[in-house]
């Protein structure tokens, strides 16, 4: 027995398995049967059934040719036995009568004569463009069709079911079909059988279905007439019932629709004619005016509910009248047909104020009250449609079409608007475009450069905020991420590489690309990942060959090098060392460093000014390489080159008037020297797994030390030369960075020769000492050099903030480096600006100071420079920070650079000689200023102020001048002090400075910067070139450190003792807290201008943080005494009245949010401590908030039975808490509440208590006419309450108050007797209580 085919057999297993059942010659399972024929004339039950016979087309037999379009030869059919044919007549005609084929229905057609038609042109409406139907777009009310169909056929469906749902009416004209199936002749009643009859509907004046149309003119309506007769004459020979029977007939055999088509046709010419004659009537314009569709009549009891107008709503009155006839127009939507009405007429407006600037097509300004024909192509349906012109934000919307005509005719017009100076040459004119930004339709976007770059890629590269916000609303926050979010980078790309625009243009372009590229990593990564680029970059404009150039202006920049080019590639390659290392690897950069290196700018072939830049730019590319560590393999193809730039040098600086362009060449040269040998000098760190760049392999630097210690020797004789220069300013001027750039290269020359582990440490200390001799120690004595520093001033932005002020122009949007007055020469950018020169001298200094400890001492002489302590005095000086800008923020990191270099070298010089009261003050207070200031990307100098300057202890100079002598002294003088807790300010003071070591770890622990910023910060600072990130800078928003940094350990106490429910550990809580009191201890005695920017409200605030960190804290005796020694700081006369509780504080949400805590936490855990009580008391002072008294008597009542702080040990005088009277009846009438119940009593709370008593002494008392009569009732009712208390005490303190006083032990002085005045007035008011009269007080 054969086996069934199983699942995942084959083709081949299937032949198989046929050809060994053929083989076999068994029957098979399944028999084929031939049915016979619908007659069955010819079926034949006993023929056997056939076998191996198959239902197979073969196509040998078929003809080549396809047979002709001929009528088909005449039919000859079969009678069956059941319907045999009339012997009379011939079945062919029979046939024939009754084909309906296709050539049967072609041989009979006659052709349509068109000659007599009349050719009607279109008639000019408003109408623009018609409306197209959208596949999109649905009507409503369109009944849901399955499967796939036609739109003509969707239309038809549901023109029938629209008429299937209206029933019918009597006459025939306005008869509605049936349903499809039900056109039969039981659908009709009798009474609509008569309706049928033609006369009762028709009087026979002339054919209506038969019209003639398409015959010739002189025979259609002969021929129309003559039919028409025949019919008329049929029918009147005709009986009535006959003529019922012969219609009821005809409705069966014809197909349903064919009739609802014909009747529907009649109601069409009946509702025209009726049009017709309505028109000629008076008032007959009522269909035209409400725009009602005249396309089935209805009845009075059932009216179409589309054909209605609202009540009381106006008619629209439409140009043009919409008809059934016309496509999509069977509904008629009026709120749509607005457009197509005549143009509103053109307001005209008393003022110009909010109206949008419009412009031709030929950018010219249109005017707000012009009228222009619509011919013009001018309006359009926007906001003001009856204006003329395309306002900015019309024309960047056009611009985002998905039709390349009207994006072209958008940037044409745009074009011609720039063209003619409308909008500024900034970015300024991308605000135009801040709600329709310029940026193709998303299906565009998708379609271009499809093939490019990948999905993933195009993914990746955007960041989630990007994805999520509109470019607009980029644009408003940042110009340059509005932008890159256009897709401007590949139709820049376009530009350069395909249409290859004029050098104005291409220098435009590269000048954008900069500016994108500077904007942040992000943006320079975007800029390189474009595809073709960058590669379109380096082959168009640095190509290796090219054409000569002359001194006349070029045509085309392609095919020749361009320094904006160059500059391009540097600013890339200074976002970070990864897209460096991409550039040089990835594009073949090193041959093009060598082409534009190794050739004098004189032979480049290109104009003179442009060989200078360009090759100035390949050194400062390349120096921008050497500082990540890259490129060094170019040093030995290139050293033949730079040892002899480097010889000519001399030569241009002794030349009578040297070329700017060559001095930036040769400051660019010795840049690159600096960097390859720090190159030389650095080892290769280990790698690190936190560092952002873990993933590239930094390679080991390919130059050793003996190829770079022979440089010193030329550059030495080149910085001589230039400070001989010195006392000329005019000349010294135009040197540029030379100088500085000598000074660089020797401080990393030195710093690069100490650290080579085979060499002897006495060759570079007595090179050291030789330069000292030589250059640097008379350099310190000559004038030219004081004038330097006395100019710091001038130039500091710090000092003058006027110097790097915004300019007018600049938008806070788009990132730049311009200034109010671009850069004068006395400004830190200028050309005059002595910040470079003493940087360098500065930093030179702290090298040799820190390898040969001998020098330190000679070369700190520098710092005694009268300019350079007046700079200092005007940096310590309370001077307003100037706004941070970007430009403001890139010179105050240059100015900080300077501060620090300075004050580290005279920390070290410190530590080797005494340093003089008035210098170490001083220098400690600009070290405590400029920690305050530091910005981000300044780490490194932060993390070295914490650990040398802040806490020196040669910088406190008053530790062993009688400082905490002259503290406690000061105290014991001051009048508000409080009395001895058992040690004296001076004491803690003294013991702080022998903590400062723990003080500096605890300060160091809790003012941590971010790791991976430190560390980039340290590699660029001690020049540790393979750990360097980027050299791009962070955005300052804000200083590293907040203004409140002393308090800094408090607040993270506070802080995690919130989050912990547990609490902290003792020991670490109590050391950290008296550390940081210590401190604040220290600046609030000897430095108070350190806390200058700290107001005393936030001050009391951190004090109070303590208290709230744990339950027993506040019980330790250390923090006891300094919480109360800076407590009685606090409350000092030069400080109270600078205390405002009211005010924001930074860092704290709400004061009394903090109060309340503060208040709860007392009640339940402070068991009547008298610091505590104080710190409570302070904030109740009449002249802060009533809000912080009403938390206390309102809700923390049971809080007085704790403040048992005495009168002599309140920290403020008495009279702030009494003067002036209370005016809030609330809180009076808690006063009086909590008097009378006892809850406040003079024995546990004796301040409040006075304060109470005296405040409710001052309301029942007074006579003021103009208050509220709520209040007068209160007074009263007051008062006669006091006059009948059962406490004698009470009553007689409430009534005879007279003065505060907290040297009494009750706090006030008292009345012998009331005044007469008082005495009136209480006899008067309670003589209505008291029925036989006061007895007398």
């Amino acid at each position: 027995m054969l086996s069934r085919p199983k699942p995942g057999e084959s083709e081949m297993d299937l032949l198989r398995f046929q050809s060994q059942f053929l083989a076999a010659g068994a029957a098979p399972a399944v028999q084929l049967v031939k049915k016979g024929s619908r007659s069955g004339g010819d079926a034949n039950p006993d023929r056997p059934p056939l076998q191996d016979h198959r239902d197979v087309v073969m196509l040998d037999n078929l003809p080549d040719l396809p047979p002709a379009l001929v009528p088909a030869p005449p039919k000859r059919a079969r009678p069956s036995p059941g319907h045999p044919l009339p012997e009379h007549e011939d079945p062919e005609e029979r046939l024939n009568r009754h084909d309906k084929h296709i050539t049967a229905v072609l041989t009979k057609i006659i052709e349509r004569d068109t000659s007599s038609v009349a050719v009607n042109l279109p008639v000019p409406c408003g109408v623009a463009f018609p409306p197209v139907f959208h596949r999109s777009q649905g009507r409503q009310g369109k009944p849901a069709t399955s499967g796939k169909r036609s739109i003509f056929a969707q239309e038809i469906a549901a023109r029938r079911a629209s008429e299937a749902k209206v029933p019918p009416v009597g006459e025939v004209a306005s008869t509605l079909h049936p349903p499809e199936g039900a056109a039969t002749c039981e659908a009709l009643t009798p009474r609509e059988q008569g309706s049928q009859l033609p006369w009762n509907s028709y009087s026979f004046q002339g054919p209506h279905l038969v019209t003639g149309k398409g015959l010739k003119s002189q025979e259609a309506e002969q021929e129309a007439q003559t039919i028409h007769e025949e019919n008329i004459a049929r029918l009147q020979a005709m009986a009535p019932e006959e003529i019922l029977q012969e219609q009821q007939r005809l409705l069966a055999q014809l197909d349903p629709s064919l009739v609802a088509f014909l009747r529907s046709h009649s109601r069409t010419c009946e509702q025209a004619e009726e049009k017709a004659t309505g028109e000629q009537r008076p008032g007959g314009r009522s269909a035209e005016v409400t725009g009602e569709e005249p396309i089935m009549p209805t009845s009075a009891s059932e009216p179409r509910q589309e054909d209605k107008l609202e009540p009381g709503a106006p008619a629209l009155a439409l140009p043009v009248t919409p008809q059934k006839e016309w496509l999509h127009m069977d509904t008629v939507e009026l709120e749509k047909l607005h457009w197509t009405r005549d143009l509103p007429p053109l307001r005209r407006q008393q003022t110009q104020e909010r109206m949008q600037a419009r412009f031709s097509l030929q950018g010219e300004l249109l005017a707000p009250s012009v009228d222009l024909p619509t011919h013009l192509g001018l309006h359009h349906h926007g906001e003001e449609a009856e204006r003329a012109g395309y306002s900015l934000q019309e024309l960047f919307h056009l611009t985002r079409s998905q039709v390349s005509q009207q994006r072209a005719l958008a940037l044409h017009v745009l074009a011609q608007v720039i063209g003619r100076e409308l909008l500024d040459s900034t970015f300024s004119w991308y605000h135009g475009a801040l709600v329709f930004p310029l940026m193709p339709s998303q299906e565009d976007k998708e379609d271009e450069d499809e093939d490019e770059e990948p999905p993933a890629e195009k993914a990746k590269r955007k960041s989630p905020e990007e994805g999520n916000r509109p470019p607009s609303d980029l644009a408003r926050h940042d110009v340059i991420k509005g932008l890159l979010a256009t897709n401007l980078l590949p139709r820049l790309r376009y530009l350069l590489e395909v249409t290859c625009p004029g050098p104005s243009a291409v220098l435009d372009i590269l000048a954008v690309l900069i500016r994108l590229a500077r904007h942040s990593l992000e943006s320079a990564t975007r800029v390189l990942e474009c595809p073709r680029l960058i590669e379109t970059v380096i082959q168009e404009f640095l190509p290796t060959s090219w054409s000569p150039m002359g001194v006349k202006p070029t045509l085309s920049l392609h095919r020749v090098p361009c320094a904006p080019a160059m500059k391009l590639l540097r600013v890339l390659a200074s976002a970070g060392r990864n897209i460096a290392a991409r550039l040089l690897s990835g594009f073949d950069l090193r041959s093009r460093l060598c082409r534009f290196i190794a050739e004098a700018p004189q032979d480049l072939a290109l104009p003179p000014e442009e060989a200078e830049t360009l090759s100035t730019e390949a050194f400062r590319l390349w120096a921008v390489a050497a500082s990540y560590g890259q490129g060094g393999d170019l040093y030995r193809e290139l050293y033949p080159v730079l040892i002899g730039a480097l010889q000519a040098v001399p030569k241009e600086l002794s030349s009578p008037s040297p070329q700017p362009l060559a001095l930036q060449r040769a400051a660019s040269l010795l840049t690159v020297l600096t960097q390859l040998t720090l190159a030389a000098g650095s080892t290769t760190p280990e790698p690190r797994s936190d560092s952002a760049e873990a993933s590239v392999s930094s390679t080991p630097s390919s130059i050793t030390w003996t190829q770079v210690s022979g440089l010193q020797p030329l550059v030495e004789p080149c910085l001589r030369q230039t400070l001989k220069l010195l006392p000329t300013p005019e000349t010294w001027s135009a040197l540029g960075p030379v100088p500085t750039a000598c000074l660089l290269f020797l401080d990393a020359y030195y710093q690069a020769w100490s650290q080579q582990p085979g060499l002897c440490p006495g060759d570079w200390l007595q090179d050291m000492e030789r330069l000292s001799e030589e250059l640097l120690l008379p350099l310190l004595s000559q004038p030219a050099l004081g004038r330097l520093w006395d100019s710091l001033g001038c130039c500091s932005p710090l000092c003058n903030p006027q110097s790097c002020a915004p300019a007018p122009e600049a938008l806070p949007s788009l990132v730049s480096l311009g200034c109010a007055g671009g850069h004068p020469p006395l400004s830190l950018a200028g050309s005059a600006s002595p910040f470079p020169f003493l940087t360098a001298l500065l930093s030179l200094f702290n090298t040799l100071g820190w390898i040969h400890k001998g020098l330190c001492g000679q070369l700190a002489a520098v710092l005694a420079a009268p300019g350079l302590q007046n700079y200092f005095l005007q940096c310590v000086a309370p001077v307003a920070a100037p706004h941070l800008t970007p430009f403001s923020a890139w010179a105050l990191r240059h100015e900080y650079h300077l501060q620090h270099l300075a004050l580290t070298l005279a920390q070290r010089a410190a530590t080797l000689q005494p340093v003089s009261a008035t210098s170490a003050a001083l220098y400690h207070g600009m070290a405590l200023a400029l920690l305050s200031r530091l910005l981000p990307g300044s780490e490194h100098l932060a993390h070295e102020l914490l650990l040398s300057c802040v806490f020196q202890l040669e910088f406190l100079p008053e530790r062993a001048s009688g400082g905490p002598e002259a503290a406690d002294f000061s105290d014991r003088l001051s009048l508000g002090s409080g009395g001895d807790l058992g040690c004296g300010r001076g004491t803690l003071l003294a013991q702080a400075c022998q903590d400062l070591p723990s003080i500096r770890s605890c300060y160091l622990t809790h003012c941590s910067l971010a790791r991976a910023s430190l560390l980039a910060s340290q590699a660029l600072h001690r020049g540790e070139l393979q750990r360097v990130p980027a050299l791009l800078l962070p955005v300052a928003k804000e200083p590293l450190l907040p203004t409140d940094w002393p308090f800094l350990p408090l607040i993270q106490l506070y802080h995690r003792a919130s989050d912990s429910p547990s609490g902290l550990p003792p020991a670490d809580t109590v050391g950290t807290a008296m550390r940081a009191l210590q401190w604040v201890l220290v600046l609030e005695s000897w430095r108070p201008q350190a806390l200058r920017a700290v107001p005393p409200a936030a001050r009391l605030a951190r004090l109070m943080c303590v208290f709230l960190v744990d339950s027993e804290l506040f019980r330790e005796t250390p923090i006891q005494r300094l919480v109360a020694a800076l407590l009685a700081r606090l409350c000092q006369p030069e400080v109270l009245p600078n205390l405002n509780l009211d005010c924001p504080l930074p860092g704290l949400t709400s004061f009394p949010d903090l109060y309340a805590n503060f208040l709860e936490h007392f009640e339940a855990v402070s068991f009547g401590d008298h610091l505590f009580g104080a710190l409570v008391l302070l904030p109740l002072q009449r002249r802060f908030s009533v809000t912080l008294r009403l938390a206390l008597f309102g809700e923390h009542v049971g809080a007085l039975r704790a403040l048992g702080l005495p009168l002599t040990q309140l920290p403020v005088s008495l009279e702030s808490y009494t003067a002036p009277p209370e005016d809030n009846l609330a809180l009076l009438q808690l006063y009086f509440r909590a008097l009378v119940t006892g809850a406040l009593q003079s024995h546990w709370c004796p301040v409040l208590y006075a304060v109470a008593v005296a405040h409710v002494n001052s309301f029942i008392f007074c006579q003021d006419p103009k208050s509220l009569d709520e209040v007068k009732a209160a007074r009263r009712s007051m008062l006669q309450k006091t006059w009948l208390l059962a406490d004698e005490g009470l009553r007689q303190h409430l009534l005879h108050y007279k003065l505060p006083n907290s040297a009494l032990p009750e706090g006030f002085e008292l009345y012998p007797q009331l005044p007469p005045l008082r005495q009136q007035y209480l006899q008067k008011l309670i003589s209505g209580v008291l029925q036989n009269g006061v007895s007398e007080t």
